[in-house]
């Protein structure tokens, strides 16, 4: 099941990034549709919950909601939509991919935890692999905007970082409580903060949701990408740990490029499969420990009692 759930939302998220560059670029204001997204599919899980007796309205009350909202949802994805204004999808794959990479070193640095040497070999490898993997198609012109964009997806990604990290507490403190309704809580919180940027930033004309672009777009990614994609990603984190889900920031770009070279004739050259084989082999890296534990679990050692010794019976 925990395969199925990590392949799940490899092929959801891989897809992501080309969604919100299509609703951007046609006009989308970043911050609103961002917000629309996530408020609307926290909304309608928090509800389905709600109505199956498996949440309590009283849980929008607590501030461990808020916060994991603002930097699993908010401080990412305000981040990465309106950097895509500048940089191409491809490239905010390739930042985003450092997500996994920050907890490892946010882990280490901060909580003190000791991360194994593989696993942070396996984050460079990983890393590299997608350098490999989009190094051929980027055509980018480097301005102050463009720049300022990459930095700014790095920026979200430390709060994704400090988010999927925060999440695991929450879901420990939580642990009576559905991993569905705490993730719908999140980004019903990170939704609202989102809109309250918006208010502030952006002019906002509710006719961009009449376009086909957009409006399908938004329709995918509140859907697909939030409702299911987010849904399986919170129970990854509260079955396996932060860095284990994340790690489908690796294999979004392989299937980008796969989608491209079957649907739109993309060429794929040998520096691409190179980037294929080497960011497989970083995720392998990097989930040596899980992967070993999930195929590999001890047989339970059954106590094997000594043999009665019975005494023959002399009759005298």
């Amino acid at each position: 099941m925990i395969l199925l759930a990590y392949s799940l939302v490899c092929l959801i998220f891989g897809t992501t990034f080309l969604a919100i560059k299509i609703g951007v670029d046609a006009g989308a204001p970043p911050f609103f549709s961002a917000g629309l997204r996530f408020f609307v599919a926290g909304a309608v899980l928090f509800l389905f919950m709600v109505l199956r007796g498996k949440a309590r309205f009283s849980l929008l009350l607590r501030k461990e909601m808020l916060l994991t909202g603002a930097a699993l949802t908010f401080g990412t994805f305000a981040a990465l939509y309106w950097a895509e204004q500048y940089v191409s999808s491809g490239l905010a794959a390739v930042l985003s991919a450092t997500g996994p990479m920050m907890i490892l070193l946010m882990q280490t640095a901060v909580l003190r935890q000791k991360a194994p040497a593989y696993s942070l070999i396996g984050c460079i490898i990983g890393f590299t692999g997608v350098l490999l993997l989009v190094l051929p198609s980027l055509a980018a012109d480097v301005t102050p905007l463009w720049l300022i964009g990459c930095v700014v997806v790095l920026m979200g990604e430390l709060c994704y970082a400090a988010g999927a990290i925060y999440s695991k507490k929450v879901i420990t403190t939580f642990s009576a409580e559905s991993p569905v309704a705490l993730n719908a809580a999140q980004m019903m919180y990170g939704g609202a903060l989102l809109f309250i940027i918006s208010l502030f930033t952006e002019p906002l004309h509710p006719s961009f949701l009449l376009s086909f672009k957009t409006a399908g777009s938004l329709l995918y990614l509140t859907v697909v990408g939030s409702m299911v994609g987010h849904t399986l990603f919170y129970w990854l984190v509260s079955k396996t740990n932060p860095v284990f889900p994340s790690t489908w920031l690796y294999i979004s770009p392989p299937i980008a490029v796969g989608v491209g070279f079957l649907f739109y004739n993309e060429a794929v050259t040998w520096i691409t499969l190179l980037g294929v084989f080497t960011i497989i082999l970083g995720t392998i890296l990097v989930n040596a420990g899980a992967l070993k534990q999930l195929f590999f679990k001890p047989k339970p050692i059954i106590p094997v009692l000594p043999k009665a010794s019975v005494e023959p019976l002399v009759q005298e």
